[in-house]
């Protein structure tokens, strides 16, 4: 009999079970609690009256523990600082969508080498989402692989669909069933459509094909998720955060029933794909704040320890401590600078 299926498959490699790997990793009792806790104050900033700015700061992508560990660490301090008028969540980002080809994700490849060990990396991944959450830093990633948020999503406060699955039926589907407030990036070309279609889809009750925390194939009925909302990161047509872009998306948010309530991603094509841009994107942002808008309640940036992006892959010994090896960031000190200038600018808010 000829073969007719796996004829390009070259192996299966059994991974532990979600069950399996929270027993093995699990989340604390106060873990748990701040969880819980930043979820519910996220939902209050980005659809209440909390006057807060919800800050999404941190690397394009996490690759070298120790420097994230550096990073998180000066982050929670500066994070605690801020906390009356801005709440920082740190981008643990995990897995990375791919144009053509290129480095997954920490998740997929998490010796940085194509071994493609992703029982270790799902294993690194929750240990160090556990990390970060010690310190009192709430914690959000995006969401690729549909089977992830089994083995991490209890340890995430807030998550993104990015611009490439925005559209995909199977992402809407997934985000359904999260537990956290999520953001629907605006298409690669810029357009509204797809991400309010995706929030008002992912509000709906759905059934779809996953698995359990066994790991056993199943049926997936979900009651929906009421705590989507819009992320605008420019477009094929350029960046979308001037009044006139921000006015439009309130009024497309409006017409689809949908609350006013915009996040707006610093990076991609705001910036212009020039990381050290970021910064006046947020002071276009800020002066729109202070002019008397209510409907952008909080920005996402990609910072690293150091500034711009090396390129990968190398030999790891070569890699540059603190350098992104995906998209490129700006370093710590214009972080920090931007943060307190934020702080500042956001007094009158709370006069």
């Amino acid at each position: 009999m000829q073969i007719t299926s796996d004829i390009n498959v070259v192996e299966t490699r059994a991974l532990p079970s979600p069950a399996a790997l929270l027993a093995e990793l699990p989340k604390s009792d106060a873990q748990a609690d701040f969880v819980t806790r930043t979820r519910r104050d996220l939902h209050r900033i980005i659809f209440t009256d909390d006057r807060r700015f919800l800050l999404i700061v941190g690397p394009c992508s996490i690759h070298d523990l120790t420097a994230g560990r550096d990073y998180a660490q000066r982050l929670a301090k500066l994070a605690a600082e801020v906390s009356d008028r801005i709440m920082i969540v740190m981008r643990v980002y995990f897995e990375k969508p791919r144009t053509t080809v290129g480095w997954k994700g920490l998740i997929m490849d998490p010796h940085l080498d194509g071994t493609h060990d992703i029982a270790a990396g799902l294993r690194t991944a929750r240990s160090f989402l556990r990390e970060v959450l010690n310190l009192g830093l709430p914690t959000a990633t995006e969401l690729l692989d549909p089977i992830t948020p089994q083995y991490i999503a209890d340890l995430v406060c807030w998550s993104a669909i990015g611009a490439r699955t925005t559209e995909s039926q199977t992402h809407r589907q997934m985000a359904s069933g999260l537990s956290m407030p999520l953001g629907f990036k605006n298409g690669t070309d810029g357009t509204l459509k797809a991400a309010l279609n995706a929030i008002q889809a992912a509000a709906q009750p759905q059934t779809f094909l996953g698995i359990n925390l066994d790991g056993a194939a199943s049926a997936v009925v979900t009651r929906g998720n009421p705590s989507c909302h819009v992320v605008l990161r420019g477009g094929a047509a350029g960046p979308n955060y001037a009044p006139e872009h921000i006015a439009a998306t309130e009024h497309q948010l409006e017409k689809a029933g949908l609350i006013k309530s915009i996040l707006v991603d610093c990076s991609h094509d705001n910036s212009a794909k020039d990381p050290a841009r970021q910064p006046e994107v947020m002071r276009a942002l800020l002066t729109q704040i202070t002019a008397g808008n209510r409907s952008i309640m909080g920005a996402m940036i990609e910072s690293n320890l150091e500034a711009g992006k090396q390129d990968f892959p190398q030999p790891k010994d070569q890699l540059r401590y603190g350098v992104s090896i995906t998209d490129g960031c700006i370093d710590w000190p214009t972080t920090e600078a931007l943060v307190r200038e934020t702080y500042a600018a956001l007094a009158p808010r709370f006069a």
